[in-house]
């Protein structure tokens, strides 16, 4: 028997209920994120290569697929990540003076899944600010990616921050080679014995300031405590700054935000290669995996020629819809399928006022849909109107 009919693994069709509701979620994060001033783009789905590459690293290279151009001969590749598209746009095509506040929300396709229970086609929405160096640019982006979330209605929400900046000037001159990104590996997965494995042949003191840092992780008081841990490096006062910058958004979050958890990890090293500064993450409590991430990449449009500062967050809506609470389905009318001209104005009548109208088809009254029918249209003395049901 054939299986033609099988998707490819980790990939998946989206059905009526679900689709509703990630459609529903589309719309209001957009919606939300043009509240805020962001402007929404829509760049291409693939690109040439080396446009769709520029200045992401080997991580983004071995995630997308590639293709061959039946027009030109080059190599074309769907992209896996939209922010260097929304950084080519910034920089060729609106190529502003000022802030630039950019959005964008469609499909992306990667070779391989997050996790296990990942898709390797997320819906991705995200938000950028272009232009603004200061902290202010920050504390925008997790306001939007907290109400982002909230929309979503997920309230118990944790959010997770880190700063680039410690582990860099942690590293030092120390050129980042095998043996350096080896540690960093263990010193992510907080694997104490491998990390000193793999900095045995660091430079005196780099490795004893990374194993500090495996203990800096738990509530805001870690920022206290690695001002003390690490006082003695050459660029502690670039550890400071970066201390002081996410001190400053902890207590604005909490203000805004009293019921967000706030934790920091200064030994998390997502994208150190990719972030310039402040990395977050965004944690749902019936989640498995960060909902939102995003983060300070000042470098991100320097391939374009327009090295400027640059700071967003992204989510995969999918994965937001399957952690958000189930909502009850769209209220409707139920109507009857005739030829009165009376029937078929009132229900266009109703139709163009908003509402829902589902007309049972002749033969199929009695069949079951997604819709939650609360009122029909019936005929009363040569009228149609509505009844509750």
């Amino acid at each position: 028997m054939s299986r033609a009919w099988l998707l490819p693994e980790q990939i998946a069709d989206v059905l009526p209920s679900q689709a509703r509701r990630i459609e529903e979620l589309r719309r209001n994060l957009i919606d939300g994120a043009r509240r805020y001033g962001f402007e929404l783009v829509i760049p291409p789905l693939l690109e040439h290569l080396e446009s769709l590459l520029s200045g992401t690293g080997e991580a983004l290279n071995l995630q997308t697929f590639k293709l061959v151009d039946q027009l030109s001969g080059r190599t074309l590749g769907v992209r896996a990540d939209t922010t260097p598209q929304v950084a080519r746009i910034d920089a060729h095509l609106l190529n502003r003076q000022g802030v630039a506040r950019l959005c964008y929300c469609g499909p992306v396709l990667r070779t391989r899944a997050e996790n296990d229970q990942g898709t390797r086609e997320p819906l991705q929405f995200g938000a950028e600010i272009y232009g603004h160096a200061g902290l202010e640019a920050e504390l925008e982006i997790i306001d939007l990616a907290l109400d982002a979330l909230h929309a979503a209605g997920i309230d118990d929400v944790h959010l997770d921050l880190g700063d680039a900046r410690v582990v860099r000037a942690v590293l030092g001159a120390t050129p980042v080679d095998a043996g350096v990104l080896d540690a960093l590996s263990a010193l992510a997965r907080k694997d104490a014995a491998a990390l000193a494995e793999g900095s045995a042949s660091l430079p005196q003191g780099v490795g004893a300031s990374l194993a500090s840092l495996l203990r800096l992780y738990g509530g805001p008081e870690v920022l206290d405590a690695a001002r003390e841990a690490l006082a003695a490096l050459p660029r502690r006062a670039e550890v400071h700054r970066a201390l002081d910058d996410l001190a400053w958004l902890v207590a604005h979050v909490r203000t805004a935000h009293p019921s967000v958890r706030i934790g920091v990890d200064l030994a998390d090293i997502s994208g150190f290669s990719y972030y310039s500064g402040l990395r977050f993450s965004l944690y749902g409590a019936s989640a498995n995996a960060a909902l939102a991430r995003g983060g300070r990449y000042d470098e991100v449009g320097a391939v374009f020629g327009r090295n400027r500062p640059a700071v967003g967050f992204s989510l995969d809506v999918k994965a937001l819809a399957s952690a958000a609470l189930p909502t009850p389905a769209a209220a409707a009318v139920r109507a009857p399928w005739g030829e009165s001209p009376g029937l078929r104005d009132a229900v266009r009548r109703l139709r163009e006022a908003g509402e829902l109208v589902w007309c049972a088809l002749p033969g199929h009254e009695q069949e079951s849909q997604e819709y939650e029918c609360d009122r029909e249209l019936i005929e009363v003395d040569g009228r149609w109107v509505l009844r509750a049901l």
